[in-house]
């Protein structure tokens, strides 16, 4: 590993050009969610798409995953389309591994129209197949199966294997469809991370930490706002790379990180001006 890398730091640029300073194939993860559709004012921020697509594929080592987090906005009742198309254009470069789904309980983009959005994607691309997956076992089994397990043919047939007996795991292995409760304090235990107009769970990015990395690989966030990715890295034992455009989501970002390795807390002071955190007594 390049001894010249940024490791554990969160670095103030546009991620498509800092991008260019990282070596091929370094980084073993990416979690992120980008500011997509105008959604959320980013402090009056934009990316620009593909650049940042092509140094993405360019830095992400071959069995390396990047999670991209994406939703769509609707206008004029027509949705954008823009995650579908963002994931088509990373199909030049990654394998699409799984379309996942992260399910916000609790809260709703209400319509009058059409049933409450609730949900957004979790795209998970990989070079080849993952090096790396660690299956989170937390799905309470309802039921206990006797005798093989039924596969269905291609023509409509069920097939039931050979393996047999009783299952009697308490828990199985998660389906695609994350759920998380967000709202309120519910996405972070850091006041100052709901500074950023739009934070996703900590314990989302914690997820995908565990299941597509091992300690001590390398995870990136371009966009990386508040610094959740980094943080939820940071906690699990593993090297992190942080980029935002913002000197003030930086900042957050920043003391957020300080706070875990010292072990003082960080409340928020909103007085619509930087540098006014200040750790809690």
């Amino acid at each position: 590993m390049n001894k010249n890398l940024p490791i554990n730091q969160i670095i103030l640029g546009d991620c498509s050009e800092v991008l260019k300073d990282l070596p091929d194939k370094c980084v073993d993860l990416v979690v992120t969610s980008p500011p997509y559709d105008g959604l959320r004012d980013y402090n009056g921020y934009s990316f620009s798409f593909e650049p940042t697509a092509e140094q993405l594929a360019r830095v992400v080592k071959n069995g390396g995953v990047l999670v991209w987090v994406v939703g769509d906005a609707t206008v004029d009742g027509s949705e954008s389309g823009t995650s579908f198309k963002q994931a088509m254009y990373f199909s030049k470069h990654f394998n699409l591994f799984d379309t996942m789904i992260y399910v916000k309980t609790g809260f709703a983009f209400p319509s009058h129209d059409k049933y409450h959005q609730v949900f957004e994607y979790m795209f998970v691309f990989s070079k080849g197949r993952p090096s790396t997956f660690n299956p989170i076992y937390d799905r309470l089994n309802k039921e206990i199966r006797m005798g093989g397990d039924a596969k269905r043919q291609k023509d409509g047939t069920v097939k039931i294997g050979s393996r047999g007996g009783r299952n009697q795991n308490r828990y199985g292995k998660r389906f695609n469809v994350w759920q998380y409760r967000t709202g309120g304090g519910l996405i972070s235990t850091d006041p100052i991370a709901h500074e950023h107009p739009a934070p996703f769970p900590e314990q989302l990015a914690k997820d995908h930490i565990i299941s597509w990395s091992n300690e001590n690989d390398l995870i990136l966030d371009p966009f990386c706002g508040s610094g959740t990715t980094c943080v939820a890295a940071e906690i699990l034992g593993r090297r992190w790379i942080g980029i935002d455009i913002s000197p003030d989501y930086v900042e957050i970002a920043r003391k957020r990180i300080k706070a875990i390795r010292t072990g003082v807390p960080v409340k928020e002071q909103r007085y619509g001006q930087r540098g006014l955190f200040e750790a809690s007594k």
